[in-house]
């Protein structure tokens, strides 16, 4: 796979509550110079992102419900609307986590059917088909309410199921952190529930190209990363790629 090919899988991610104009604007530079598919940034920074990346091929994707997901579905659907008209062309809601935990599956499935419908018809109103991706929180959830939310994601219209927001902080019993971030095994289960038709993204914790290359294998077909410079500084396009 060749260093162009990786690039446009990778969404170049900056979500830092500390991050400045002055990060962003670098943020899509190097987006530009790489050829990245996205760069991901908070709401308030998409109009500034929008008018950097004016006239080229990378998309302005944005966070709603960002990180905990514990906001309405009322905020949620305003939050994307509003992200919309300021120039974002993809949007990553955050699932209600609780409701899933709850087992309330028919929440959880309202409430992104709620936000998919006032993102395409917002995109419509100025010619745009606006991609919609459900952040289920996979470190969170056991396997079978990771596969009844994809289930529902995908009967909603979402256009991705993603992995994480990088912001959680799952605790064992003892009280040690846990792993956060993206996995190969839930990756792997979002595949084979979703299909071949819909999209994966893998996010939180992929700061290597051999972590990349695993999510890929696993059949994510996106990559969420704050490490897309480091990542593309170090593909080796001799390795092999099975995706």
């Amino acid at each position: 796979m060749t260093k162009k090919e990786i690039a446009s899988y990778i969404d170049h991610t900056l979500l830092t509550p500390q991050a400045g104009i002055k990060q962003i604007v670098l943020l899509c530079q190097e987006a530009i110079r790489y050829g990245f598919a996205s760069v991901c940034v908070n709401p308030i920074y998409v109009s500034s992102a929008a008018s950097e990346l004016s006239g080229s091929d990378v998309k302005v994707c944005t966070v709603v419900g960002f990180p905990l997901g514990a906001t309405t579905t009322v905020a949620k659907v305003a939050e994307a609307c509003d992200a919309i008209r300021n120039g974002a062309d993809e949007i990553d809601m955050v699932i209600n986590i609780g409701a899933a935990k709850d087992g309330r599956i028919s929440e959880v499935a309202t409430d992104i059917l709620d936000v998919v419908i006032a993102c395409k018809n917002e995109g419509q109103k100025i010619g745009k088909n606006i991609i919609v991706k459900t952040i289920l929180e996979t470190c969170l959830l056991d396997d079978k309410t990771i596969v009844s939310v994809c289930q529902a994601a995908k009967k909603a219209g979402a256009d991705f199921v993603k992995t994480s927001t990088g912001f959680a902080a799952p605790k064992a019993i003892d009280g040690t952190l846990l792993p956060n971030g993206a996995s190969e095994h839930h990756v792997k289960l979002m595949r084979e529930t979703v299909g071949p038709e819909m999209g994966v993204k893998a996010s939180g914790g992929i700061r290597s190209a051999r972590t990349a290359i695993t999510m890929l294998e696993a059949g994510a077909n996106r990559i969420g990363t704050s490490s897309g410079v480091s990542i593309m500084d170090n593909w080796n396009e001799d390795i092999p790629v099975k995706i």
